[in-house]
């Protein structure tokens, strides 16, 4: 029987409550997640395809966890990966997939230390809510893009639900600083009944 996590992870209330349950997660991560329908991380490498359908630019898998948004990433077309996320567990079992060219830590409570312009795309599938990343990650990783960049995210009905996290993005849209190529929902989780939408945004 499999530790079971997915359900107590939208309630955690500070970043290192947040690594200690994604280092305990990842030994059962990726069976929890498949057996509830995980979709969302081919939805979104799909979209970011056809809008940058180039299998040889450099993608950071941000938060990439245990690497399932990195296999469908591979799967959609893209094959050069680099892996970031804070916690060495889920670093861990994404090295043994053997589809990052690179994997890095960092510490949750700082801003992520990526060096600005290094990718034309950036990727947060599944980060960015209550019980992972904070609404600033979106400042934060659409500052590190070149401009003419990608960042490719996702929000579920969770993080949907909290304006803070929308209002990231559109600042940057009303501002002019990015503009939205692409946006659609569908299913995230649905063996738990949990949607999510899926973002392509350029920066300006």
């Amino acid at each position: 029987m499999i530790l079971r996590f997915l359900k107590s992870t939208y309630s955690l209330s500070s970043p290192k409550d947040t690594q200690a349950h994604y280092d305990k997660w990842a030994g059962s991560y990726d069976e929890e997640l498949t057996e509830n329908g995980y979709a969302t991380p081919d939805r979104l490498a799909l979209a970011l395809w056809e809008i940058r359908p180039d299998g040889q630019m450099p993608v950071l898998d941000f938060g990439c966890g245990t690497g399932l948004s990195g296999l469908a990433l591979r799967r959609a077309g893209f094959q050069v990966l680099d892996g970031m996320d804070p916690t060495p567990g889920m670093l861990e079992a994404a090295q043994d997939k053997g589809i990052y060219r690179t994997l890095s830590g960092f510490d949750i409570t700082a801003a992520p230390p990526i060096p600005q312009g290094a990718y034309r795309a950036i990727t947060a599938i599944g980060v960015i809510g209550q019980g992972a990343a904070p609404p600033e990650t979106i400042d934060h990783l659409l500052r590190a893009l070149p401009k003419g960049g990608v960042l490719g995210f996702s929000l579920n009905d969770i993080a949907l639900a909290d304006r803070a996290y929308i209002g990231r993005l559109n600042d940057w849209l009303d501002m002019g600083a990015a503009r939205l190529l692409a946006r659609n929902s569908g299913p995230h989780l649905p063996g738990i009944d949990l949607n999510s939408d899926i973002f392509i945004v350029e920066k300006a």
